[in-house]
């Protein structure tokens, strides 16, 4: 009778409890049970693991073999308990020594020829070693992805065999030293290519200084989603925390790529998608876009066709910056501060407000599309632009406008003011610090009394026009928000009266 405990680690959002696999030999009748609380992948390892072992040319106890996943309440999923639960049963069953086991980590899926193949997650597990100060073997696959993690001690192994022989000291794993994270930066579209739109280019430049939401409507074949591909390009590129928190959300969903390192996330979900795809969810929570799209951009383009409830579902994580996933056997938080860029039709058929009168909509079908979006998610857009049809001349006329390149500088140059100036983009500003760090001279605040009387606005429309507005002065080096700044930002509020 022996007892063999491996320490792995689940995967259950980003901060993963350890779990620990126990593996207990006794006498009676073969049998190999699993238990704490495993999902049909995992249960489905009992047999992965019998035939890597002798397809290895190890022995496979013919006993009773009993593996327990610590801690029992749990849930356990994926494939990344076989390596460990192999090396459990080898270790109790003496073909390996048991002491080798301590203080290493180790994930990975086994093939029936015991080749280790890659899982999901392997950066939020290396982040989660390095902090125990551990040593983690993993499959090579993941090796680059899971080298990113400062600190950590990546050890890649192709196959069951090559991790026995590290175990038993006759040939160890080498280290793994991997990427350093944006070697070839992958080229953003330029914004050089949009023909005409001045003022939606301003308001996207506007949006990207202060990473504020934007929303543009207009015909179909304007450049809405074509400017909304160019935001990321725009953006400075992410520090090394920024980069660790929004690959290891990726990681968790198996979609992170080593190259795209420190680029900040684009992600576009189609509008048919459900909630739980949106933000989070499932009996085991996983993240959703909103969670992908942490420290980058959300687009959602044709928003009102999305499910209003799903556009519902994004008014809180608007505001927190993060979504909180609860089940009945699990709950889960997920960051989710992205920057929120909107496309729209101003009607059903798309062609409302232009001069050819091409537009067949009536004005109830107008006002049941545009009820599609509720007031309170309308009032968390900074800034709503028209993207108007462009003129034969502009649409035959080569590009005119400055590349991505120019506008990116005055960005970087925006988001160095606000880092010096309160650490933080100007849209997470808190309201106490609005009054001190927006407040505008004094022909500005008489221009901000009559806006507030003549559009009606509320208090977090108030906020929004001031946050704006210190945006555009940041744009343009001023110290203090003036009349201009707050003249541009209450135009973009404006934008939602011309829908």
């Amino acid at each position: 009778m022996s007892l063999a405990l491996v320490r792995t680690r689940a995967l259950a959002g980003l901060d993963a409890p350890e779990v620990v696999v126990e593996v207990h030999l006794a006498n009676g009748l073969p049998a190999f049970t699993l238990v704490g609380l495993a999902d049909t992948e995992v249960r489905e390892a009992r047999d992965r693991v019998r035939a890597a072992i002798q397809t290895s040319r190890f022995e496979f106890p013919q006993r009773r073999i009993t593996v327990n996943l610590a801690p029992a309440d749990l849930p356990k999923e994926g494939g990344r308990f076989d390596l460990p639960i192999a090396l459990g049963i080898l270790a109790a069953s003496g073909q390996i020594p048991a002491t080798a086991l301590a203080e290493t980590e180790f994930i990975g899926e086994l093939s029936l020829d015991g080749s280790v193949r890659a899982v999901r997650g392997a950066l939020a597990m290396a982040l989660a070693a390095a902090r125990r100060g551990r040593h983690l073997v993993l499959p090579q696959h993941n090796a680059d992805e899971a080298s990113l993690a400062r600190g950590a001690s990546v050890l890649p192994a192709v196959n069951l065999l090559a991790v026995c022989a590290h175990l038993q000291g006759v040939m160890p794993l080498a280290p793994h030293v991997g990427l350093s994270g944006g070697d070839s930066p992958v080229a953003a579209p330029d914004l050089a290519d949009v023909k005409g739109q001045l003022l939606a280019r301003r308001a996207l430049e506007v949006a990207a200084a202060g990473q504020h939401s934007l929303l543009m409507f207009g015909p179909p074949g304007t450049g809405k989603s074509m400017l909304a591909q160019r935001m990321p390009g725009l953006l400075p590129p992410m520090d090394e925390q920024e980069a660790i928190e929004s690959a290891s959300v990726q990681s968790i969903e198996g979609c992170f790529d080593p190259g795209r390192w420190g680029m900040r996330p684009y992600r576009a979900p189609h509008h048919s998608s459900s909630a739980p795809a949106l933000v989070g969810g499932g009996a085991i929570p996983r993240p959703g876009e909103i969670s992908l799209a942490h420290n980058g951009v959300l687009f959602l383009d044709e928003l009102p066709e999305f499910d209003r409830r799903v556009l519902e579902a994004l008014r809180e994580p608007l505001e927190t910056g993060s979504v909180t996933v609860s089940r009945t056997r699990r709950r889960a938080e997920f960051p989710a501060r992205f920057q929120l860029i909107a496309a729209m039709n101003p009607c059903p058929c798309g062609y409302h407000g232009e001069s050819s009168g091409r537009c067949v909509c009536s004005p109830d079908q107008i006002r049941r599309y545009r009820a599609r979006l509720s007031g309170p998610l309308l009032d968390r857009m900074d800034i709503v632009v028209e993207v108007p049809l462009l003129d034969p001349a502009e649409m035959q006329a080569g590009p005119v406008g400055e590349p991505t390149g120019v506008v990116r500088e005055r960005v970087v140059a925006a988001w160095e003011r606000q880092q010096q100036r309160q650490k933080a983009p100007n849209s997470r500003l808190e309201p106490g610090s609005i009054d001190k760090l927006c407040a505008p001279d004094e022909a500005g605040r008489v221009l901000l009394t009559q806006a507030i009387k003549r559009l009606g606005l509320s208090a977090r429309a108030y906020h929004r026009v001031l946050k704006v507005a210190r945006s555009i002065a940041d744009l343009a080096g001023a110290e203090r928000v003036g009349a201009a700044h707050l003249a541009e930002a209450i135009q973009y509020r404006r934008g939602l009266d011309a829908m």
